[in-house]
C-alpha cells in the first residue's frame, strides 16, 4: 500500500494528499499515519512545504468526515429510533441509551469530537453521530478540522524527522493502533454477550 501511496503523493502533490486523506476518511483501512509521514519525507527532502501539505491533509480530513456527518443528518435522529429497536442487540444499545447519548452531544458535542480525532477508528466514526445528533454543522466543521490539523502536525512532523526511516513510526504507531482495535473488539463481543435493554436490567 505504502508504493501506491507514494506514486498519488508524488504525481499529484497536494492535491494527491487532500485526496488521499479524503479516502483515508470514508474508507478507515487507508492509513493517515502512512499518508502524512511519507508527506512528512516530501518535506524533508525539500519537494513540498511543511504547512501547505497540513493544510492539503486537513483539508482531505475535513471533507472526508463531513460525508460521514452529512450521511447523519441525511439519515436523521427521527428514523434512528425503529434502526435502533430493530438492531439494537448487535448495536448493544437501546433508545433510552441513544437518548443519552443525544443529551451528551448535544452538551459536550464539540469536546467528544475533537478529542476522538486522536483515536484509532473513533475519529471518523464519531461523524455520524454528529450528524445524527444534529451538531451544528460550521461547530462539527471547525472542532474537526482543529483535531485533525493538530494530528496531521504530529504525523508529518515524524516523517519530516524520521526522513527515510519512516517505517520506524510504525513500531510504535502501528501496535499502539493494531492493540486499540484489538480491544475495542473484545470489548464489543462482551457488550454483545451480556448486554440487556433497560426494562430487562
Amino acid at each position: 500500500m505504502s508504493s501506491w501511496i507514494i506514486h498519488i503523493v508524488a504525481a499529484g502533490g497536494y492535491w494527491g494528499i487532500a485526496f488521499l486523506m479524503f479516502l483515508e476518511n470514508v474508507f478507515p483501512p487507508i492509513p493517515s499515519e502512512v499518508i502524512m509521514g511519507l508527506a512528512g519525507i516530501q518535506v524533508g527532502q525539500g519537494k513540498m512545504d511543511f504547512w501547505t501539505v497540513i493544510l492539503a491533509g486537513t483539508i482531505g480530513s475535513t471533507l472526508g468526515n463531513y460525508a460521514w456527518y452529512l450521511l447523519g443528518r441525511v439519515y436523521g435522529f427521527r428514523r434512528l429510533e425503529g434502526f435502533v429497536n430493530r438492531w439494537g442487540r448487535w448495536l448493544t444499545v437501546d433508545w433510552e441509551d441513544v437518548q443519552k447519548i443525544n443529551a451528551l452531544f448535544t452538551r459536550h458535542g464539540g469536546k467528544i469530537v475533537f478529542v476522538l480525532r486522536f483515536m484509532p477508528a473513533f475519529r471518523t466514526i464519531v461523524s455520524l453521530p454528529a450528524g445524527l445528533f444534529r451538531m451544528g454543522t460550521t461547530r462539527f466543521l471547525v472542532v474537526t478540522f482543529a483535531g485533525a490539523a493538530i494530528w496531521n502536525v504530529i504525523l508529518t512532523g515524524a516523517g519530516y524527522y524520521l526522513g527515510r526511516n519512516f517505517e520506524a513510526i510504525n513500531d510504535y504507531v502501528g501496535p499502539i493502533a493494531t492493540a486499540t482495535m484489538v480491544l475495542i473488539l473484545i470489548f464489543y463481543l462482551y457488550r454483545v454477550a451480556t448486554w440487556k435493554p433497560h426494562d430487562q436490567r
